[in-house]
């Protein structure tokens, strides 16, 4: 029988073991923490966004190739992907249709996870808990595994599905971006990806708890991102999908990776020629009752200091400087930031392996026979909405059954 061995018991690791023991191997899942999964308990909120309800494959990152990650991705399309949790996991899932996300129908996280590893263990997965692998190393065609007691353990093939560096309490270390490094793999530079921005700017402050629809647009020289969604003021900045898928940009400049980026935001619904009508004098309506029927009160105020309008002035004696610098500042304003929240608050870690290190079909390592990578080890990542989770059980998947399946 096949020995494999996958590293790491979180969304892409407990899918691989799942696969590989479905195919017939003798799979050992090995854990650092004493329970594992612990992103899938903090996802959603605790609720867990198993899915997306639809697929944009072009909201994907990646600095490889993306018809590789295409590949991938279609190798266990969405629907199956949603008939194994409801019909071979027997967890329901519904769709909260504003964000096009799939939930379980518990709304608890909890389900998730102890889910994925009951069923791990009805299919036959060892499960080795509190075990930090410290090193993996091939020898004679097969592969010995080093735990942090000192044992070592062999295998046929290993998975190595130890997660990125975000959110590090969770136990992501970077330990298997470390361990693939030393065999020689081709990293692409790592980075927070789906993290908050923080500013220092003065203009925002005491808009804290302040949440509404936008679209922000982050721009360098070298990428661009665009999103419409949820946007709220925290403490230190700015938080909300739509910062958060689009602030992959502006980390990515501020660690030097890319020129200094911009951002900037469009407030309302309402664009140029929207604004111009509602601008326009009606009856004693002032500026600030114009933007008040868009926007909260207090933002409202804020723009308008920042367009260096009265807030009182009546439509009638608005001046066009005005107008038109008051409509800028709406449509295309610039928002301050200063720096993120990094690995601490991200999502998701963005980079790591290339893409073209892998076979797309097993995710088998073209640099050693017998190692297979998935989840996010590997250089991807999408929005937040099941994006990076569709993306853990495809390459689970096909890392579980692709080690199962290899010749010795």
């Amino acid at each position: 029988m096949r020995r494999v061995i996958v590293i790491g018991a979180g969304a892409a690791g407990s899918m691989a073991a799942i696969f590989a023991a479905s195919e017939g191997a003798d799979t050992l899942l090995i854990e650092g923490t004493r329970d594992g999964g612990r992103k899938i308990l903090i996802s959603g909120g605790g609720r867990c966004n198993v899915l997306p309800s639809r697929v944009d494959e072009s909201r994907f990152v990646t600095d490889s190739s993306p018809n590789l990650l295409k590949k991938i991705v279609r190798a266990w399309p969405l629907a199956q992907q949603r008939a194994f949790f409801e019909d071979t996991l027997s967890i329901p899932l519904e769709e909260e249709t504003e964000s096009l996300k799939l939930f379980p129908a518990s709304h608890k996280a909890r389900d998730v996870r102890d889910g994925l590893l009951d069923y791990a263990r009805k299919v036959g997965v060892r499960l080795r808990m509190e075990s930090r692998v410290v090193d993996i190393s091939p020898v004679n065609g097969s592969w010995e595994v080093t735990v942090d007691d000192g044992t070592v353990l062999k295998a046929d093939a290993v998975i190595v599905a130890t997660g990125g560096l975000s959110v590090p309490n969770t136990g992501s270390d970077g330990a298997g971006l470390n361990m693939l490094k030393a065999l020689g793999h081709t990293m692409h530079p790592t980075y927070a990806a789906l993290t908050p921005l923080t500013t220092t700017d003065a203009a925002f402050n005491g808009l804290s708890g302040i949440s509404l629809t936008v679209s922000l647009t982050a721009k360098s020289a070298l990428q661009q991102a665009t999103w419409r969604g949820g946007f709220l003021f925290t403490h230190h900045g700015y938080s909300g999908p739509s910062v958060l898928n689009v602030s992959h940009v502006a980390v990515r400049a501020r660690a030097g990776h890319a020129p200094t980026a911009k951002v900037h935001v469009q407030w309302a619904a309402l664009g140029e020629k929207e604004w111009e009508e509602a601008l326009k004098p009606h009856g004693a309506r002032t500026v600030t009752g114009a933007l008040r029927a868009e926007m909260p009160d207090r933002l409202a105020a804020a723009l308008l200091a920042k367009a260096n309008v009265e807030p009182t002035r009546p439509l009638t004696e608005l001046r066009r400087d005005e107008r038109l610098r008051l409509i800028d500042i709406l449509v295309r304003g610039d928002l301050p930031w200063q720096g993120d929240e990094g690995y601490k608050k991200a999502e998701v870690m963005g980079g790591g392996v290339a893409l073209s290190e892998i076979d797309p079909r097993t995710m088998e390592s073209r640099r050693h026979k017998g190692l297979f990578l998935c989840g996010e080890v590997l250089d991807a990542f999408g929005p937040i909405g099941g994006y990076n989770f569709l993306w853990a059980w495809a390459t689970g998947r096909s890392a579980g059954t692709g080690a199962a399946a290899a010749s010795a």
